[in-house]
């Protein structure tokens, strides 16, 4: 099997495992939490899910990280199939991280939102 192929593979693996992240936060509570809280919690993180993790910003930054890789690794090994695959990687999962956190701050800010005393 070629390097290429297993990367491919591994990228798409290492991204569907991303899908759900940030939005399943739980966040920590200065206090007990009320009899609201897990209703609230669960209304919160639906709303974070409903948020895209493949974006165009994701797509936007796979496409540039591909196109980067594509010319070091032409340059740096002859290998521009290879260097674009990793670069799709860096570029794909850096995005999707960044999503993450974007999810993880709308669980924190909608349990503010509702009256939580939500630290982080």
């Amino acid at each position: 099997m070629k390097t290429e192929t297993i990367i491919a593979i591994a990228s798409a693996g290492l991204l569907a495992a991303c899908a759900d992240t940030g939005a399943s936060y739980t966040p920590i509570l200065d206090g007990a939490p009320t009899a609201e809280f897990q209703s609230d919690l669960s209304a919160c993180q639906l709303l974070a899910r409903a948020q895209d993790q493949f974006d165009h910003e994701t797509i936007a930054a796979t496409v540039m990280g591909a196109g980067a890789g594509a010319l070091l690794g032409e340059a740096d090994s002859g290998d521009a199939l290879g260097g674009a695959v990793a670069g799709a990687l860096v570029g794909g999962v850096a995005s999707a991280v960044d999503v993450s956190e974007r999810r993880k701050s709308i669980v924190i800010e909608c349990l503010r939102g509702r009256g939580h005393a939500v630290v982080g």
